[in-house]
């Protein structure tokens, strides 16, 4: 059985461990290094309560030990200036034993519904290209391709274009409404 829950900082092992993968031979992300348990933790404690960290793991969600994480996603801050602070980037990444297997999208719709629930307008996520897989899973889940830069990232001895997809998670209204802190809200299960 599939869990989503809140990541705990215990978790930043196996976080950090999905993760290094895609750093060190993959071009999902443009990081060089891969970041071990500490520095993971750090990222997290970083969202301030604001911004969620969630996974999937095979076990209940409430179990003490979680059972094994299988993905993680997340939402950051889109950019600096504070009228940005309505809108999201968003990510999603998976053990290469689960993908294509669906959880990635489970783990993903619950980051989406948790986001909404806070009151977030616009979920932004970069997708380095070329990346069917990552194209598919966003699009499944309500994102639409909304340009692209070209030739930004240089990794593995290659220039590499990036694609911006956009969800709405909300109609923007006027005055807009401040986002509920994750810490308030908790992780959303359709």
């Amino acid at each position: 059985m599939i869990a989503i829950r809140a990541a705990r900082p215990e978790d930043a092992a196996a976080i950090a461990a999905i993760y290094a993968p895609h750093v060190l031979t993959g071009t999902a992300t443009f990081e060089i290094e891969a970041p071990d348990a500490r520095q993971m933790r750090s990222r997290m404690a970083a969202s301030d309560g604001l911004y969620p960290w969630i996974v999937a793991t095979n076990g209940e969600p409430d179990d003490e030990d979680g059972g094994g994480v299988l993905a993680f996603a997340y939402a950051a801050k889109f950019r600096e200036r504070p009228a940005y602070r309505y809108a999201v980037e968003t990510t999603v990444y998976v053990t290469s034993a689960t993908q294509g297997q669906g959880v990635g999208r489970l783990l993903y719709q619950s980051l989406i519904d948790t986001l909404r629930t806070q009151g977030f307008t616009q979920a932004i996520a970069a997708i380095a290209l070329p990346n069917d897989y990552s194209i598919r899973l966003h699009e499944s889940v309500g994102f639409r391709r909304a340009g692209v830069y070209r030739e930004v990232g240089f990794k593995h001895d290659r220039w590499i274009d990036v694609g911006i997809w956009q969800r709405e998670l909300h109609e923007p209204s006027v005055p807009p409404v401040e986002p509920k802190p994750f810490s308030e809200v908790g992780v959303v299960r359709g």
